[in-house]
């Protein structure tokens, strides 16, 4: 049975009103003596007591914890970046509840609904395309929220991205200062703002030097059963353009599914293609040496995003103003491995 504050208050003969205090750390502020805070810090400690952050949440309208929810946790981009931001929410003392929305709008809206009810502080999302109704819900009720990696530009909402038609139009055109003038571009889930920029900058690479764009070049990936639609998507560019020398992809998870098939088929991918992605991890080092890379800022986005929802929970304990402006935008640190 958990231990409650009643109990420790009958077992040293004290109020419950004075262990709450002790405990909350109050004991100074109300004037408590040393020799009796440092009873029921003891008693507290003997007795296995654990508070109830719940309780604690209704009393002084803070959990102490902040909401995650990831389109897939096994995706490395976000399994660093839910490192990253709870060790960002630990500097400034709140603890980190993680999720998983799989990309889905039902599952994404009961999981803001459930950490809702959980009384967290505030939430951060990558969300999905098809769920702004829950996003413009705890904006105009005025909760703590900052989106990531994914947002909606219709919406003034805060929000923490990277430069996203900046990267690939560098990492395309470098592709094309290196002679390669049939690229293809692999993306996925084209709805997604962030998707739609990166295939800008492709697409702005391509015309700034007076290349056409082809459209039998394009690949669009289905996310949902990619490992087999990406065959498909591949096969169809190479037959149709079987002079292609050149790949940008716009997702790490694609190139890499790209890579399998290539060597399945027995494609020298490396000697034959100019490689590009967004992205970048330490498995392209063995299986593609000289592919080159926009590395996303996760130290720097995790830091934004944390700063961003800290100041939001500040801002509704003091009852002021919701900012609407917070969002930022940061530039990824290209490698090119010629």
């Amino acid at each position: 049975m958990r231990t409650s504050l009643k109990d420790i208050a009958q077992k040293l003969h004290v109020s419950k009103t004075t262990v709450s205090w002790v405990l909350s750390g109050k004991g100074n502020e109300k004037g408590i003596s040393l020799t009796t805070q440092e009873k029921i810090m003891t008693c507290a400690k003997e007795m296995n007591y654990h508070p109830n952050l719940l309780a604690r949440s209704l009393n002084t309208g803070s959990s102490g914890t902040i909401g995650l929810i990831l389109p897939d946790i096994s995706d490395s981009f976000y399994s660093q970046m839910a490192k990253m931001i709870e060790i960002e929410a630990e500097k400034h003392g709140y603890s980190l509840m993680i999720t998983s929305s799989g990309s889905e709008k039902e599952r994404e809206e009961r999981m803001i609904d459930l950490f809702r009810a959980r009384q967290v502080d505030g939430i951060i999302i990558a969300p999905t395309k098809h769920s702004p109704s829950k996003i413009i819900q705890m904006k105009d009720e005025g909760y703590p929220f900052v989106t990531f990696d994914r947002y909606f530009p219709e919406l003034k909402i805060p929000y923490v991205i990277i430069d996203n038609e900046d990267s690939s139009y560098q990492l395309v055109n470098h592709l094309i200062q290196k002679g390669n003038q049939k690229i293809a571009i692999i993306t996925t889930n084209s709805y997604l703002k962030t998707m739609s920029m990166r295939y800008e900058g492709y697409k702005r690479a391509l015309e700034s030097n007076q290349i056409i764009v082809d459209t039998k070049l394009y690949g669009e990936v289905s996310f949902k059963n990619y490992q087999n639609n990406i065959v498909e998507v591949l096969e169809r560019i190479i037959r149709e353009v079987p002079d292609i020398n050149g790949f940008f992809f716009t997702t790490h998870i694609l190139a890499l599914e790209a890579f399998q098939y290539f060597h399945e088929k027995g494609i020298p991918f490396n000697q034959k293609y100019g490689l590009a992605c967004i992205h970048d991890i330490p498995t392209f080092r063995v299986l593609a040496p000289q592919i080159h890379t926009a590395r996303m800022p996760i130290e720097e986005m995790s830091r934004e995003i944390v700063n961003i929802l800290t100041l939001q929970i500040e801002q509704k304990q003091d009852k002021m103003n919701i900012q609407e402006n917070l969002s930022c935008q940061l530039s990824c640190s290209i490698t090119y491995r010629d």
